[in-house]
């Protein structure tokens, strides 16, 4: 028996999995942001772990036999947060998230301390990434910055709360700009642009390798005769990808979640920084991929369901399942900004095309097709990457809409596939890791993709109406950018 644990934004989920790979029980405890300013975005670390053990008591309840049975745990979790932590282990103060603007300034003083931090990174230093927000903390809480002595990930930090030892995997730390993308390491250059050295770091490992065991407190609390093995691990993106069986290169997935992403398994390090693309280590061994994100879709339809008092759910139903014709208005998603292609903190969303004839099926259309352009953009700059997709699987909370499916394959001119249990998440990504590492199978082995249900191919004529659409989509950035940044 396995344990994955999602430490997300909105919610800590765990699921219990069988030798079989079988969902056997699966539990959710919600968490909440703090907003203290315009574009600060923050959690209190203690509220991770104590999600944690609710989420695992609540486990305990409901399958106490599994749970006991449990040989590994592996973390899957949000990515990019900074966790300081003082020299006895202690919180310094709450943890800035993946989605905080606020370091933007500090993300050109990086790039000006450390020319090569392009090559090293793989990627643009982009606010929400980790070591901007630690110079963010220097220029503005320096007693908190002198007292820093670890600065850890948030499931590292829940990782440190279950063994006491504080470590980190690649896919994760990745995303903190620290990291020597290529070879697999911290880099010392990288670290020294932020006023930092490797002891700030925690301790790295591979996803799929063993990070330590938890506590016997922990394992006696919770009926575990033996306390299991924890896993290294996984970013949210890349235990997704482990979930979906995306471990071969070509291997790719758009994910229709609060944020949205299209993910490219790739078999060597390929940055591209120019076109907001990320480059990053994959959960596994000598496996990298790239990442177009894009900061709202299935939250931009969430945003449109509470303006209009309307459902989703309502909302989609009378779009029926697929497009005939692309929608009359055009809708710009960046209520958060937007990160691929344009690094854009300050940029805003916006309707175009409004008339009196305009109706709410028609707005709720453009949404779903504004997202789906805003996949495009990212599927350009993985093609000025070198990447070439011929296919792609569908997963996240937006998977549930054909609809939804049918523009994106339309938009991106790929056949795009429904899967089984499209919304599992990282949780069961993070159980398979945990398995490899309790157990040392690989990931061929074990990370087998899910059942397809059905492929959704482009239809060529709607395939060109779409990218004309596009086009007009493409031309609004700079003018909206005129008048909203």
């Amino acid at each position: 028996m396995f344990l994955g644990l999602d430490i997300g934004t909105s919610a800590v989920k765990a699921v219990l999995v069988d030798g079989d790979q079988k969902v056997v029980a699966t539990t959710e405890t919600a968490l909440a942001i703090s907003r203290p300013q315009p574009g600060f975005s923050e959690q209190n670390p203690e509220d991770w772990w104590q999600a944690t053990l609710t989420s695992i008591d609540a486990l305990k309840q409901e399958a106490p036999a599994a749970l006991s049975a449990v040989q590994g745990i592996g973390l899957s979790g949000q990515m990019h947060g900074a966790v300081l932590l003082d020299a006895a282990g202690a919180v310094l103060r709450p943890a800035i998230l993946w989605n905080d603007g606020r370091a933007f300034a500090e993300c050109r003083e990086l790039e000006e301390r450390f020319p090569a931090l392009h090559a090293t990174a793989g990627n643009l230093a982009f606010p929400g990434f980790t070591a901007p927000k630690l110079l963010w903390v220097r220029h503005h809480e320096p007693d908190i910055f002198a007292r820093t002595a670890k600065v850890l990930l948030p499931k590292a930090y829940v990782g440190y709360r279950l063994t006491g030892e504080m470590v980190e995997e690649m896919s994760d730390a990745s995303g903190t700009l620290w990291l020597d993308v290529g070879a697999r390491d911290w880099s010392d250059e990288a670290l020294a642009a932020t006023y930092l050295t490797r002891t700030h770091m925690p301790r790295l490992v591979e996803g799929s390798a063993a990070a330590g065991r938890i506590t016997p407190e922990l394992a006696a609390r919770w009926g575990m005769a033996t306390p299991p093995v924890l896993a290294g691990g996984a970013g949210d993106n890349a235990a997704g990808a482990i979930g979906l069986g995306a471990i071969q290169a070509g291997d790719a997935f758009v994910s229709l979640g609060t944020s949205g992403v299209l993910w490219a398994t790739t078999d060597r390090y390929a940055p591209n920084p120019e076109s907001s693309v990320h480059a990053f280590c994959h959960a596994i061994p000598a496996t990298w991929h790239q990442m177009g994100v894009i900061l709202s879709a299935a939250s931009a339809l969430g945003w449109w369901s509470e303006v209009s008092k309307v459902s989703p759910g309502d909302l989609l139903a009378p779009l029926g399942d697929a497009p005939s014709a692309p929608s009359r208005v055009t809708f710009l998603p960046y209520l958060s900004g937007e990160r691929t292609p344009h690094n854009d903190t300050s940029i805003r969303g916006a309707f175009i095309g409004l008339d009196h004839d305009t109706s709410r099926e028609t707005l709720t259309q453009a949404v779903l097709e504004g997202v789906a352009f805003a996949f495009k953009d990212c599927l350009d700059a993985l093609g000025a990457a070198g990447t070439r997709l011929t296919q792609a699987d569908v997963i996240g909370g937006g998977s549930r809409s054909r609809f939804w499916i049918a523009v994106l394959a339309n938009v991106l001119g790929l056949p795009l596939n429904r899967i089984e249990d499209g919304e599992r998440g990282g949780a069961f990504g993070a159980a398979r890791l945990a398995r490899m590492a309790a157990t040392g199978e690989t990931p061929d082995a074990i990370c087998l993709p899910p059942r397809r249900i059905e492929t959704i191919h482009p239809d060529p004529v709607l395939q060109q109406a779409y990218a004309e659409r596009h086009a007009l989509y493409r031309a609004l950035y700079p003018a909206l950018k005129g008048v909203t940044s």
